[in-house]
């Protein structure tokens, strides 16, 4: 996980404009919650160049693909003027 997250940290940083960032909720076609008889799931519809590297060769090289998750309590921070400790590098 972390070496997915510096590759993320790297691209975020140089490649902006080449990071596509989608809301998960636009892709969701069915979901169901956590039961007795199975786990929980969503499937998702995305186009079909995705699908192919995800399904692709092992071993040969693709896109990474993540799932992010940004906490709401960053959210709220995202317009404060205010300067929390840990927020200054």
């Amino acid at each position: 996980m972390q070496n997915s997250l510096k590759n993320l940290a790297f691209a975020l940083e140089k490649y902006p404009e080449r990071v596509e960032i989608v809301p998960i909720q636009e892709l969701v076609t069915e979901s169901a919650r956590k039961n007795d008889k199975r786990p929980a799931f969503v499937k998702l519809s995305v186009p079909d160049d995705i699908v192919k590297q995800l399904r692709g060769r092992p071993g040969e090289d693709t896109d990474l693909v993540l799932l992010v998750r940004v906490p709401k309590e960053v959210l709220q921070r995202q317009g404060s003027l205010i300067v929390l400790p840990g927020e200054v590098r």
